[in-house]
């Protein structure tokens, strides 16, 4: 499986995370609604800032993307905030658009969203 890459720096600003619980809720009659979880796992989605030092880190990270996962594989990485090992995905298998942060690419970055089962 590949590993993300370490050129690809993932920023703490702009950093977001968030889950759907997999849990049902039933309002009842009377008292309190019932709850019950639907999935033993849930779905985390990472909200990201990746932050590119030159134009040939954009260029590898585009070549890794379709050349290596494909655009829709999975592949290992940190988690930004625990350091734990994961094996995550990009939403839907985008890595969302490239903003450049100085002429001609030399610094540059990209908002994405990663997923992950936890």
């Amino acid at each position: 499986m590949a590993d993300f890459p370490t050129y690809a720096q993932i920023l703490a600003d702009g950093f977001s995370e968030s889950f759907d619980p997999s849990v049902e809720r039933t309002d009842m009659e009377r008292g309190v609604p019932k709850q019950r979880m639907i999935n033993s796992q849930v779905l985390v989605k990472l909200s990201a800032t990746v932050f590119f030092r030159s134009s040939d880190d954009v260029a590898a990270f585009e070549s890794w993307y379709f050349d290596t996962i494909k655009r829709i594989g999975w592949f290992q990485m940190k988690h930004p905030r625990t350091g734990a090992e994961i094996t995550a995905r990009f939403e839907g298998g985008s890595i969302g658009s490239l903003s450049p942060l100085a002429p001609n690419f030399f610094i540059a970055s990209r908002n994405l969203v990663m997923e992950y089962m936890r």
